[in-house]
């Protein structure tokens, strides 16, 4: 059977990464758009992960005329009312940096007890087909914002984001094993059973 191939809308190296791990096997070719050309980063502008999701699947697949998979995602912290949510890339402004936003949500959680620091990552996919219809899956991975950064792995707030049940942080836990209980692997396993009903 001829491999279908799937775009992701994504510059980000460590997301085409995961993606690609997380489907290497399944009968897919999984390309970033840096392997196909050079495609300007969609402006996300939504108020919502679906909203971004959506546009950027779909600015893409009509720019590029194929499959396209493109996600948004990020942190909710419960006592921050979701924040910094769909703002996580940019929660400590621009230019872009895990460093500046790991330490500026410290800071903001300062004084919260272990308890009071619960969160979620969320991860919506939107699988968009070129000039035709959007399907949304979503995922979301409960953890816990410890009080400093562990690990050397992942990315993003990885570091603090402690989740329970193994006792690590995502930064901790490993590619393997993060890709088995990640927001966006939730998200993409329920994305590739609408993919494999399109092959079917």
């Amino acid at each position: 059977m001829k491999r279908r191939r799937v775009v992701v809308a994504s510059h980000n190296a460590h997301k085409i990464r995961e993606i690609k791990e997380m489907t290497k096997h399944l009968n897919l070719e999984v390309v970033g758009l840096p392997e196909l050309g050079d495609y300007p980063p969609v402006v996300e502008d939504g108020e919502t992960f679906q909203d971004n999701a959506r546009k950027k699947a779909v600015e893409i697949a009509n720019l590029c005329g194929e499959l396209v998979l493109a996600d948004d995602s990020g942190l909710e912290v419960d006592v921050l009312e979701g924040a910094p949510g769909v703002h996580s890339a940019r929660f400590a402004g621009e230019p872009v940096s895990d460093q500046r936003n790991n330490a500026l949500l410290l800071k903001t959680l300062q004084g919260y007890p272990l308890e009071q620091r619960g969160a979620g990552f969320r991860c919506v996919m939107a699988l968009a087909f070129p000039y035709g219809s959007v399907e949304l899956t979503e995922g979301i991975c409960r953890g816990v914002i410890l009080f400093e950064s562990r690990g050397e792995g992942g990315f993003g707030y990885d570091p603090l984001f402690y989740v329970p049940e193994y006792g690590l942080t995502f930064a901790e836990l490993g590619s393997d094993l993060k890709n088995q209980i990640s927001h966006r692997y939730k998200a993409l396993t329920k994305m590739l059973g609408v993919i494999e009903r399109i092959q079917a």
